[in-house]
């Protein structure tokens, strides 16, 4: 759980990091559909991040497969956010990224099983 804990703390470095480009650096340079899009990104970093913190701090009150759901989460999030961050970039990157279009709901299907599997794995009290 320890690296659970380092991940949680490293997503959410990272969402205040990229919110504060966002803000600053960004906010002239894209318009305002992709900082929305870019902002929702962070969001859901920043969401995800608390959560997988919260959860490894918890693993008491869950069953041994907690760690499935960790991961399934700490992918998610970094296909779903990882994607729109680079989408939002790619013309001021002079990259051509478009294939990452699909990439985007796979993040957001597998938060969406993360938190089903979740539902599933809270322990029953005794």
């Amino acid at each position: 759980m320890t690296n659970f804990i380092k991940v949680a703390i490293l997503f959410c470095t990272t969402s205040v990091v990229l919110g504060a480009f966002g803000a600053h650096l960004l906010k002239d340079l894209l318009n305002e559909h992709q900082l929305s899009s870019f902002q929702t990104g962070i969001r859901y970093q920043m969401f995800h991040g608390l959560s997988i913190l919260i959860l490894a701090l918890n693993k008491n009150y869950f069953t041994e497969k907690l760690n499935k759901v960790l991961q399934l989460m700490s992918v998610g999030i970094i296909l779903f956010s990882l994607s729109i961050y680079l989408l939002n970039l790619q013309e001021l990157l002079g990259l051509a990224l478009s294939f990452l279009g699909p990439v985007t709901p796979i993040g957001g299907l597998f938060l969406m099983v993360s938190w089903t599997l979740l539902f599933f794995n809270v322990k029953k009290n005794k």
